[in-house]
């Protein structure tokens, strides 16, 4: 999955420190599209001296190299470097520095959605001892939003209920959906399940989670089988299709980045739980 690029390591631990030139630095227009290089298949970065002396924030290391995030949005490009989507990096791409430009959109949709306090709407300034953002004024603290979300493999005896989204990612996936206000997470696989496919569910049974910086998302997968009736009411405003898929006749994903595809892999493969 995105996230398993050991024997590498992401540290996302919070620090406070200056830009040097070798650094790398993440640059975001006003769309979302980040400034890269491509080199051979790999990503490169702008480093610091080859970017404007703008303000910049530390955001983590991957390995030996450490980002940092431009705080201010910019349609300057530099020479060699052009701006792509994380969704035509994710589909063209592969590698430990993906996960990078994750984590990084991550943290810069946070940044450019929290610039002024909810509470009094004085400008917020950066925590100077965790990954936080404080009001000036009445001292109320924000902190990173993750959104907690469900993927949800529905068996039938040897089939899976695959989906494909009407709009959006144009490839196989899963019952997902995103958890509500005093919910749990297996309320929440219950809910979606009946929502986009109109069935009941049992044995809901955690397998693993992954961090989707794309939506701001936790992901948290559940396997779990379908209970009574396998006739399915799809969600037509949601979804182009949802079908019992049988195990060998599974078409995965393009690529091996996603929870949604290590999960119908491992079915396919009859290794899931």
């Amino acid at each position: 999955m995105i996230q398993d690029i050991f024997p590498s390591k992401l540290d996302n631990s919070f620090k406070k420190c200056d830009m040097k030139d070798g650094d790398n630095l993440f640059i975001f227009d006003k769309s979302g599209k980040i400034l890269v290089r491509i080199n051979e298949g790999s990503i490169d970065f702008p480093r610091a001296c080859e970017a404007g002396g703008k303000e910049t924030i530390y955001l983590f290391s991957l390995d030996d190299k450490r980002f940092f995030l431009q705080v201010e949005t910019s349609d300057t490009v530099i020479e060699g470097f052009s701006f792509l989507s994380v969704r035509d990096i994710r589909d063209n791409y592969s590698g430990k520095e993906i996960f990078a430009v994750f984590t990084a959109y991550h943290l810069n949709k946070w940044y450019a959605d929290n610039c002024f306090c909810g509470r009094c709407s004085a400008k917020l300034t950066f925590g100077e001892k965790e990954r936080s953002l404080v009001c000036p004024d009445c001292k109320n603290t924000i902190y990173p939003r993750i959104n907690p979300a469900v993927i949800v493999g529905v068996k039938n005896k040897n089939k899976l209920l695959i989906t494909r989204y009407k709009n959006g990612y144009a490839h196989n996936a899963l019952v997902a959906g995103f958890t509500e206000i005093g919910e749990t997470l297996e309320e929440t696989v219950s809910r979606e399940v009946m929502e986009e496919a109109g069935v009941k569910v049992k044995n809901i049974r955690y397998y693993k989670s992954q961090p989707w910086g794309m939506a701001q998302d936790i992901l948290m997968g559940f396997y779990c089988e379908v209970d009574g009736d396998d006739t399915i009411r799809m969600d037509e405003n949601e979804l182009k299709y949802a079908k019992w898929v049988e195990r060998e006749e599974i078409v995965l994903q393009p690529n091996n980045l996603s929870l949604t595809n290590e999960m119908m892999r491992m079915f396919k493969e009859g290794k899931e739980i």
